[in-house]
């Protein structure tokens, strides 16, 4: 596997360099072949933060340019005639904190959309002039909250276009295995991160999802509709519950008032883009299709994933006081293998082929009242699962099968009230319907053992329904100019195990002065069992358990300069009621992501109960510089952290997850409108693993004696990206190249045991993978 590895990083630096030539050869048009220079258009809405509603009279300026426009009653402005370039717009408006948007790219193509939200001012700060700023403070969540916009998303390297990935490079996150999304924060598991598109629930972001968690090898967002991604790492408000790590809320933009287009080409896959008015609004539609199976027939690999996601969004203005959204994203995943060989049947029999068929997505109404907004949302999620791993000799039937689905109705009300300049106002109920569970799964009883080691085959085939129900209510007060206070509480129905609770939260942020604040937290998270988790034994539903997480955070934060921000926090995290595994008794439940039956018990599909504990704590440092009159951008993070986790034997042991130093970074530099390049440098110390028995009955099993005692090796890389423009009339080409993983090295990704030599084996990531990206606007 580790040659074909090298063989398609081989075949990929070919495909990439033809690539590059052509592009480079082709006699594109420059600015001075045109008859003048080409110009464009940046159009959107100016809102407010707290409440959504349109912000009237905003005066919305391009830096550098001496080009303005005011918004209208609605929110909206316009600015044309603007020379194609990297712009920042500075939006000012009385009664609110300026603020500055970097990286605003006009094209000559489509017009760019934005979307700006503005946080209101204290009242004996209104009359004050305050100096505009590129970063935007977190009214709900005030601590361990990040935010990334467009560009930020699309243009980091080594990032695949995708949106989950370019959070990766934020403090406090982990990615466990090179060429995943399995996001781990703070120490948690990747099932304990929530994530919200357009404030719609979504159980699994990625293609060829984990089911019960949250990973996956490339996500489902188009990172073109992409408006920007709100990240928080812990202490978030009581609007987000049944989650104990963390919250990724991605907001997608709206489609253009004028009809354009999109062709593009990315790391993994090739697609088209429609966007334009519809009725008293707008739409975006998308469709891709990933040429991976191009790549992994290429390079000589036994198993070829390929799939297909489309996107709708539709919004509708009702009227100056009400706007309905109408968003939904599907997806189809499908794997096959190449068995015509031993060796391609050796190999395969380690992969669990997740093929998936999947969509989410719902309608939004917001209703703009004289202080406030309220927003109903009617979201809907359906997974329809086909895993099946099978042995070398491809036995029926297979030595492990999963054909279950999972679909889940939600209905969910939220109410943001201004009561008085000092003062706001949260709350809402959350109502979820999961309808639709079925499960028809077989484990060969060879795989599955006891704590004594005994064959334990798994055959069931079931359905049922389970209800959850939520309500929260939080208050924020300004105290001065300097302090803010947030406090709620959240109360959760788990019907399926019959269980209420209820979660405090409370934060704090005070400016020392007008660059630097102090900020702590604290607060309860709880989180239901996964539905898979339930049905591995007929006492899961009773031994199971909201698992939570007790935590605090503290942090200090300084703006060193307009475009240049410090932040400093401090985390503590205590979890108690975690999943542990009876027949593992050292050992919590912590889903891998990337299940193999042959190595162990697959998605928790075993007698559990909720005996688990454990600590987490650590320290994060980022500097972030956004691109501003000075044209370098980067950033810098570097967690260090400890975990631990203890099994029904209460003896603590480095968590599954336990990467005790994690750090990136990133800088970039745009010398010129038409030009970028950037850089990413990655490093991690190695996860825990287990290692195998390695003589007797049970040779090649996991030896869970030594749970966690070693080590994967210390991981390093550094990706690369150069992108170019070029901009005609009524249209504009981008190219890039983006190298992952430039000097070539061999990051170890798994450990399995080979029975041909009675040894464990390692799995290398692809050495060197380039890849070639085009975007094509008109």
């Amino acid at each position: 596997m580790q040659s074909r590895g090298r063989a398609g990083g081989a075949c990929a630096w070919r495909v990439a360099a033809g690539l590059c030539l052509i592009a480079a050869a082709f006699p594109w048009p420059t600015h001075g072949q045109e008859q003048g220079p080409p110009l464009g258009t940046v159009t959107g809405r100016v809102i407010n933060a707290t409440t959504d509603q349109p912000v009237f009279q905003a005066l919305v300026s391009v830096v550098g340019e001496g080009r303005s426009a005011a918004t209208a009653g609605d929110g909206r402005f316009t600015v044309i005639g603007i020379p194609v370039g990297v712009y920042s717009l500075e939006v000012r408006a009385i009664g609110y904190a300026p603020f500055v948007l970097s990286d605003v790219v006009i094209g000559s193509g489509k017009p760019y959309t934005v979307e700006i939200a503005l946080d209101p001012l204290p009242v004996d700060l209104d009359a004050v002039t305050v100096q505009a700023t590129y970063f935007r403070r977190a009214t709900q969540s005030l601590s361990s909250t990040q935010r990334l916009e467009t560009e930020e998303t699309r243009r980091a390297p080594g990032g695949f276009e995708d949106v989950v990935r370019a959070i990766a490079v934020l403090p406090g996150i982990g990615v466990p295995v090179e060429g995943r999304n399995d996001l781990v924060v703070r120490g948690g598991a990747p099932f304990e991160n929530l994530f919200l598109v357009d404030g719609i629930r979504v159980p699994n972001i990625n293609h060829f999802g984990s089911q019960g968690s949250t990973g996956g090898p490339v996500s489902l967002i188009n990172i073109d509709f992409v408006r920007d991604v709100s990240f928080s790492s812990g202490g978030f408000g009581v609007r987000y519950g049944d989650r104990t790590a963390s919250v990724t809320n991605i907001s997608l933009r709206e489609g253009g008032r004028s009809f354009s287009g999109e062709l593009n080409l990315s790391a993994t896959g090739i697609g088209a883009i429609v966007e334009g008015p519809v009725g008293a609004g707008s739409f975006l539609l998308s469709a891709r299709r990933s040429y991976l199976d191009l790549i992994f027939q290429a390079a000589g690999q036994p198993f070829v994933p390929r799939y297909w996601d489309f996107t709708l969004k539709v919004t509708q203005d009702l009227g100056a006081r009400d706007r309905l959204s109408f968003l939904s994203i599907g997806a189809l995943d499908d794997v096959s293998f190449q068995n015509s060989t031993a060796d391609d049947r050796f190999d395969n029999r380690r992969i669990l082929a997740p093929e998936m068929r999947q969509y989410f997505g719902g309608f939004t109404w917001t209703r703009f009242l004289a202080r406030g907004s309220v927003r109903g949302t009617l979201g809907r999620s359906y997974v329809r699962f086909a895993s099946v791993q099978r042995d070398s000799l491809e036995t029926v039937p297979p030595i492990f099968s999963n054909r279950s689905v999972e679909g889940e109705t939600t209905l969910r009300t939220d109410l943001d009230v201004i009561v008085s300049p000092s003062v706001d106002l949260e709350s809402g109920v959350i109502i979820r319907l999961a309808d639709e569970l079925t499960y028809d799964i077989s484990i060969d009883g060879a795989l599955r053992q006891d704590d004594s080691g005994q064959p334990s085959p798994l055959a069931l085939d079931t359905s049922f329904t389970a209800f959850a129900g939520a309500a929260y209510v939080q208050m924020g007060w300004r105290i001065g100019g300097a302090l803010r206070l947030v406090m709620g509480v959240r109360g959760d129905y788990y019907g399926t195990i019959g269980a209420w609770r209820a979660a405090p939260r409370f934060a704090i942020r005070l400016g020392v002065d007008e660059a630097t604040t102090i900020t702590a937290s604290t607060g309860r998270f709880y989180q239901a069992p996964a539905y898979i988790w339930l049905i591995g034994n007929p006492l899961n539903s009773t031994a199971l358990k909201p698992l939570f997480s007790d935590q605090i955070v503290a942090g200090f934060e300084r703006l060193l300069r307009d475009d240049l921000k410090l932040q400093i926090e401090g985390f503590y995290k205590r979890y108690r009621d975690y999943p542990t595994r009876v027949w593992r008794p050292q050992a919590v439940l912590a889903p891998s992501g990337f299940e193999d039956a042959t190595n162990d018990i697959p998605y928790g599909l075993e007698p559990l109960t909720s005996q688990g504990e454990g600590t987490a704590y650590g320290a994060e440092f980022f500097l972030q510089k956004k691109l501003s009159r000075i044209p370098i951008f980067g950033l810098l993070s570097l967690t260090v952290s400890r975990s631990k986790f203890a099994g029904i034997d209460e003896i603590p042991r480095p968590g599954a997850y336990d990467a005790r130093v994690i750090g990136t970074a990133l800088a970039g530099y745009r010398p010129h409108s038409a030009w970028g390049v950037s850089g990413k440098f990655r490093f991690a110390t190695g996860r825990p693993t287990t290692p195998f028995v390695g003589a007797g009955p049970q040779s090649g099993q996991l030896d869970f004696t030594k749970y966690n005692a070693d080590r994967f090796p210390t991981f390093h890389a550094l990706d690369l990206r150069v992108d170019r423009r070029w901009n005609f009339r009524g249209s504009q080409l981008e190219v890039y190249l983006d190298v992952q993983n430039v000097y070539a090295r061999k990051n170890v990704t798994d450990r399995y045991w080979n029975p041909r030599t009675g040894q464990p084996a390692v799995n290398d990531g692809i050495t060197v993978l380039p890849t070639i990206g085009l975007n094509f606007e008109f």
